[in-house]
């Protein structure tokens, strides 16, 4: 057995120095290592052979094994590299470069991402928070009362378990306080959800960018100055905005910031209904019942808060007419971007 052994070891071998692609190594590999191989077949007959001459029969049909395996992965490598080497020789390196087709980014994360830039640079921080939210964080501690029309079937979407999808990025300011504490900067974007119909400015999802500060002796000055650095950062220009108030659960005072329809330049369309102007910052010093609902002191600290239609900017930023091409995933207008 031991010449046998040795014999098939040195034909296998120099069968493989005659080896000149990989099929004719397959070949091989199959003839000698397969399952119905020739050393496959010597070892079956291992059974046959006395006890004491098992052990080391075993151990040289082993090594020739080992050896043969061995020599057919060096032999892979070396054809591997001749084929490489054989297609870059083909290859004309001075011939121009094909052009690889690359996505992009959606409008929302364009502007989103510029806009955490410029708030990064006031030193707030960027949070995210849940799409599915408690009634708790999304009413309750939002000083919303039961009565509240934002409460009705008509408005939100209801799940069974009693939780909603969020109506407002508005419902992590509370989660902010509670983990973060005072003082705080903080923006909170995401996605949130309407029940009501849609047209050409509306949307039953839509994005929006909620921003908090909570410090001690916050004004309105702080919350105006931050407001125009916002719009400043977006549009690379001076904005003309109007100031009006507005009434807001969580806020007191509360604010409407409009900007001059960008669309129609003010003169009237179906984006802003004809007025010239699109809200686009409800804003104001965060109610006492709020900061109280994140485990804080009123009578120590207050802030701003303000929601940024997230959407509405960026069909500002660059003339889109109609809300609903955002949601579309039509590529021919994704790849304007």
């Amino acid at each position: 057995m031991d010449k046998i052994l040795e014999k098939l070891k040195k034909q296998a071998l120099d069968e493989f120095t005659k080896i000149k692609n990989s099929q004719e190594l397959e070949d091989l590999r199959i003839k000698y290592l397969g399952r119905n191989g020739e050393l496959t077949k010597l070892l079956k007959e291992l059974k046959d052979l006395a006890e004491e001459e098992k052990p080391r029969v075993g151990k040289l049909a082993n090594e020739v094994k080992l050896a043969l395996a061995e020599k057919l992965d060096d032999l892979s490598l070396h054809l591997q590299g001749k084929a490489k080497n054989s297609i870059a020789q083909a290859t004309d390196l001075t011939l121009p470069g094909q052009p690889v087709k690359t996505g992009s980014l959606h409008p929302n994360t364009i502007i989103q991402y510029e806009l955490e830039d410029v708030f990064k640079a006031l030193g707030f921080r960027v949070l995210e928070g849940p799409d599915i939210e408690s009634e708790y964080y999304n009413f309750e501690a939002l000083n919303i009362p039961d009565d509240h029309p934002a409460r009705d079937m008509q408005d939100t979407f209801w799940l069974t378990s009693g939780e909603v999808l969020k109506t407002h990025t508005s419902a992590m300011q509370v989660r902010a306080m509670e983990k973060y504490g005072a003082p705080l900067r903080a923006i909170f974007p995401g996605r949130c959800f309407r029940y009501e119909a849609t047209d050409a400015s509306h949307d039953s999802t839509f994005y929006q960018l909620e921003g908090l500060m909570i410090d001690q002796n916050i004004s309105i000055a702080n919350l105006i100055a931050v407001m125009k650095e916002l719009l400043k950062g977006v549009f690379g220009k001076e904005v003309k905005v109007r100031q009006r108030p507005g009434y807001f659960p969580f806020v007191e005072p509360g604010f409407e910031l409009d900007i001059n329809c960008l669309i129609c330049g003010g003169k009237g369309c179906s984006v802003c209904k004809q007025t010239g102007w699109l809200e686009l910052l409800p804003c104001g010093l965060v109610h006492p019942n709020v900061i109280k609902a994140g485990g804080l002191d009123p009578e120590k600290y207050n802030g701003f808060a303000f929601g940024l239609g997230l959407t509405r900017l960026v069909m500002m930023k660059y003339g889109i007419d109609d809300i609903r091409l955002l949601q579309s995933g039509d590529l021919r207008f994704l790849k304007q971007f």
